[in-house]
């Protein structure tokens, strides 16, 4: 019996010291700063002589030129060669509120000045593609001729149109969210570069009103853009960017417009480029703890207990529990799943933030949760991500010893045009590169790909493009959420 004791002592006893061997082989300092190199493999225009990322190169140096304007810059939104306005705002405001919470951490791993790196490449931009108060340009490339060629954005031959809205072509929800990402940039550069923050906050303030004042759906205006990145509504971009513009000015009259709100958003079942008002909701419960606006009356208390019930819903303790797959993942949608995983962990992450100082807890239909938990939910996702998976594979490309390595990404799937400068033409490099059954040439460091099925399945191949591509979107919550960890 004794003999029997032991054995089973020594079969804990490894499964322990496994586990732990496991946890503590993940590395989020690593994983950090790969998060941010990312960002270098995306960007379009002309690279600055720091750039790190050397297997890319110049590339798009005549936007805007069919309409006048310099829109060079910016970033590629995923494996293409567009660039797509709307999710590129919320990239850069996903990569300014992961900043502005988590600065101090950023700065202790070195990788602040990344991180504005990282913000400012998409600022830049979107102020230029904002030269009048009442015109902000929306597109560049066509998704329908660019996805129709597998070239290097280096040397690609597709069409580089430009697509507007203006007083006669609104779209509040992409001005909306545009204003959003310059407020939440200004708080992100204000200690860093007090002019450039003011500049952002004049962008956002007059971004704000032209979406007020001029509604409707952007891909109204902008036709081309609705088969890719179609928007829902533009209710929850004007909340989410009047949340932002009282945060960086402190503004009444921000705050008067979050008040009257006729609609706060209720229940959401994701925060995404098309959906914000889980963001909303948060920056509102944010004033509710802080005592800001009173906590029991007017639409404050919905902002707030809707908030709570999204977390309470990824934790596994409300009403409606979002789905999680056998290893453990939060599971929304089956097209790239990660890039709403990544929000709703960074939501835990920043909320478990603002509830810690006050000792608060949610109170979830399941059960009273403290700010603890919702940072070891925001660890376990991170985790599963990062290999601790049934496949025991890293999702994050270029991070651990097995990651995705036929990423659907042009540029990393096409020889670096450095290796060989041959141009690669729209057909042939379907032939040549997508088809081929062999890892990519170029590793896109810090990449977040679409993921697994809700089964913990995924296929590491080019041609699958639900889970094999990364987006901007999908990366840029995890820079707050690996800051804190790290």
């Amino acid at each position: 019996m004794a003999s029997i004791r032991t054995v089973f002592a020594l079969v804990c006893l490894s499964l322990l010291s496994t586990t732990h061997s496991v946890l503590a082989a993940i590395d989020y300092g690593q994983a950090l700063t790969k998060s941010l190199l990312y960002y270098e493999a995306q960007r379009s225009g002309k690279l600055p002589p720091q750039q790190r990322v050397q297997w890319r190169g110049d590339s798009a140096l005549k936007d805007g030129s069919d309409a006048g304007v310099d829109l060079v810059g910016g970033y590629y939104d995923a494996g293409d060669n567009v660039k797509f306005g709307f999710p590129m705002a919320f990239t850069i405001t996903m990569l300014s509120w992961s900043t502005v919470e988590f600065a101090n951490k950023l700065e202790a791993k070195n990788e602040l000045s990344n991180a504005l790196d990282a913000i400012k490449w998409g600022t830049d931009y979107l102020i230029k593609a904002h030269p009048e108060a009442n015109v902000l340009y929306g597109e560049v490339g066509d998704g329908g001729s660019d996805h129709a060629c597998w070239q290097r954005p280096e040397d690609m031959t597709t069409p580089r149109k430009t697509f507007k809205i203006d007083e006669q072509h609104p779209g509040s929800d992409l001005a909306g969210e545009t204003a959003a990402a310059l407020a939440a940039a200004s708080i992100a550069f204000k200690n860093a570069d007090p002019k450039y923050s003011g500049l952002l906050l004049t962008h956002a303030k007059q971004l704000f009103e032209f979406a007020r004042t001029h509604p409707g759906l952007y891909q109204s205006s902008i036709n081309v853009a609705g088969q890719f990145y179609s928007s829902s509504g533009y209710e929850d971009e004007l909340l989410w960017a009047s949340a932002w513009l009282h945060r960086a000015t402190d503004d009444q009259s921000y705050l008067d417009y979050l008040g009257q709100a006729g609609n706060t958003g209720g229940a959401r079942t994701e925060f995404s480029w098309n959906d914000k008002f889980v963001g909303a909701q948060v920056l509102v419960a944010k004033l509710v703890l802080e005592g800001k606006v009173p906590a029991n009356s007017g639409p404050w208390s919905q902002y707030k207990n809707q908030a709570e019930q999204f977390i309470c819903s990824c934790i596994q303790k409300g009403n409606s529990n979002v789905k999680k797959t056998p290893g453990g993942l939060l599971w929304f949608l089956p097209f790239n799943n990660l890039q709403y995983t990544a929000t709703a962990t960074l939501v835990a992450t920043i909320y478990s933030e603002y509830l810690s100082p006050k000792h608060a807890p949610i109170q979830c239909s399941g059960g009273i949760i403290q700010a603890p938990a919702l940072l070891d939910l925001a660890r376990s996702q991170v985790d599963y991500i990062l290999g601790s998976n049934p496949n025991g594979m890293s999702y994050m490309v270029g991070y651990g010893s097995k990651y995705p390595t036929q990423v659907h990404h042009r540029g990393a799937s096409i020889v670096s045009i450095k290796k060989d400068p041959s141009p690669v033409a729209c057909q042939s490099g379907f032939d040549a590169w997508f088809n081929k059954n062999a890892p990519n040439p170029n590793v896109l460091d810090g990449a977040i790909v679409g993921g697994p099925n809700d089964s913990d399945g995924y296929t590491d191949s080019r041609s699958n493009f639900q889970m094999a591509e990364a987006a901007t979107v999908n990366t840029a919550p995890l820079v707050g959420v690996l800051a804190k960890l790290a």
